[in-house]
């Protein structure tokens, strides 16, 4: 989990209104907010899954606090990758892991395929966490044009 904390010069309510506004409508992105207390709201973005699980691999959850100065709002933001995206990529690990246990006393076959499971495994771990980077970046840079701060 990668977390990015900076300061918006607006007050709480037009940082509310901003994200509802261009959040809110878009039918690609689920977009949820949270009054949790006086201090602070709570959001939670994604992008749908639509039909491939590589759209939908980060959950990103934002915590808007209110700062001591009257036009200034404190946000916290932390990026996280999707339980369906890591349960995909452990799966190959997995599979190639018990295959190559399993091959080692009954058939070189069978360590054949766990190894070439477990290959497909690292390589899917490496590409998610290329993207993973990738996306966070694209996030903040829509994060910031929404509220119109600096990266």
């Amino acid at each position: 989990m990668k977390v990015w904390n900076f300061k918006v010069k607006s007050n709480s309510q037009e940082i509310v209104k901003k994200l509802d506004d261009a959040l809110g409508s878009v039918k690609g992105f689920v977009y949820k907010m949270d009054k949790e207390s006086n201090e602070s709201l709570t959001f939670k973005l994604r992008k749908r899954a639509l039909t491939y699980i590589g759209y939908n691999q980060i959950v990103v959850n934002g915590k808007l606090l209110k700062a001591d100065i009257e036009n200034e709002s404190g946000l916290e933001i932390s990026f996280s990758q999707h339980f369906l995206t890591i349960l995909h990529v452990s799966f190959f690990w997995v599979l190639g892991l018990i295959a190559i246990i399993l091959g080692l006393s009954s058939s070189a076959t069978l360590c054949i395929i766990g190894g070439i499971s477990l290959v497909i495994g690292i390589a899917l771990s490496i590409d998610v966490q290329k993207k993973f980077k990738k996306d966070i970046q694209n996030y903040k840079t829509l994060i910031s044009e929404i509220l119109g701060s600096e990266k």
